[in-house]
């Protein structure tokens, strides 16, 4: 799919780009450009991949300009850059709002006027039934991206949703990792919290495959393993040897108890693609988007929340383990 082509990725030089570089570049791609605002994180990228096929812009998703000029020639566009944090994204509902809405905005008109291909943007759970700021810019993109299919252009834009991804930026295994290892305890906002996730590494794996398989139009769901977080934290003072206290903090302002990575609403218009994805369907008609997955199951269920089919120690520290957080 990517042989030979040319690729842009937005925010390419956070955890989730290196990765998903990484992966690409066995693929035989003509380039990828990274296109970012840290000039230093770039600079540190490019010493850590030297590979002539790699290029850099820098830039901002908030500057439509910056997004036609690297767009020029680019066949497809993942769409990674947001600001992503809850607290930040509520503190500062403004910045948010010009990065996650209008940057898409920006992302999807430059797309079309460069005749790319492909879009594929990544969401996260949060857009599902917000309950914070940052997920509700995340669900607005999405309904950005799916209505971008009906633009009257060639280009086609799929949305790709999952939960916590280990070994991203601010990934709380890295977090409690540090506050056992130098407080000796760890830090939970409440004792009952459950989570999805998923290795960045198999993130990146599955993130393709929707690339490859999609459409345009529909939202590919990963069907992610959830854990307690406090089962979390006592595996990995189970692996280094530190025996921490768990100390309750309170909910941040924004914070579900629970994620959910598909609502009730949505659960009437998604099918069973296979044991990896769900795909829901927008409720707007793009033609022949129904059509192709008139064959897929329906789900049988209402909704998909980080409270059931909860992971046991074991595979908790397997996945760990498959991550490189454990050996």
């Amino acid at each position: 799919m990517f042989t030979n082509q040319r690729i842009l990725v937005t925010g390419g030089t956070g955890s989730w780009g290196y990765e998903l570089i990484r992966q690409l570049l066995p693929q035989q791609p003509k380039q990828i450009i990274v296109f970012s605002r840290n000039e230093s994180s770039q600079v540190a990228m490019s010493r850590s991949f030297e590979d002539p096929r790699l290029s850099f812009c820098i830039g901002d998703i908030r500057d439509k300009e910056a997004l036609m000029r690297a767009c020029e020639r680019v066949d497809y566009v993942f769409h990674l850059a947001a600001l992503k944090h809850v607290p930040v994204c509520e503190d500062q509902p403004y910045e948010a709002l010009k990065t996650n809405v209008i940057g898409t905005q920006n992302v999807i008109e430059a797309a079309i006027a460069n005749g790319v291909k492909r879009v594929i943007y990544i969401s996260t759970d949060k857009a599902a039934n917000p309950s914070n700021f940052y997920g509700m810019t995340k669900a607005i993109g999405e309904k950005l991206i799916v209505y971008a299919n009906l633009l009257n252009s060639n280009t086609k834009f799929v949305c790709v949703r999952g939960g916590n991804v280990l070994g991203t930026n601010g990934s709380v295994v890295h977090l409690f990792m540090n506050q056992i290892k130098t407080k000796k305890q760890v830090r939970i906002t409440d004792m009952h919290m459950t989570r999805f996730f998923l290795t960045l590494q198999d993130a990146i794996t599955l993130l393709f495959k929707a690339s490859e398989e999609s459409v345009g139009g529909e939202i590919f769901v990963m069907t992610m393993p959830t854990c307690r977080i406090i089962d979390l934290a006592a595996v990995l003072m189970e692996d280094m040897g530190i025996d921490a206290e768990m100390v309750e903090t309170g909910i941040r302002p924004g914070e579900k108890i629970h994620e959910i990575l598909l609502t009730e609403h949505e659960s009437t218009t998604t099918v069973a693609y296979d044991d990896e994805y769900l795909v829901i369907l927008p409720t707007l008609d793009i033609p022949g988007l129904r059509m192709h997955y008139s064959a897929y199951p329906k789900v049988d269920f209402d909704s998909y929340c980080s409270s059931e089919l909860l992971m046991t120690k074991d595979e908790i520290r397997a996945m760990l383990v498959r991550g490189g957080f454990l050996s």
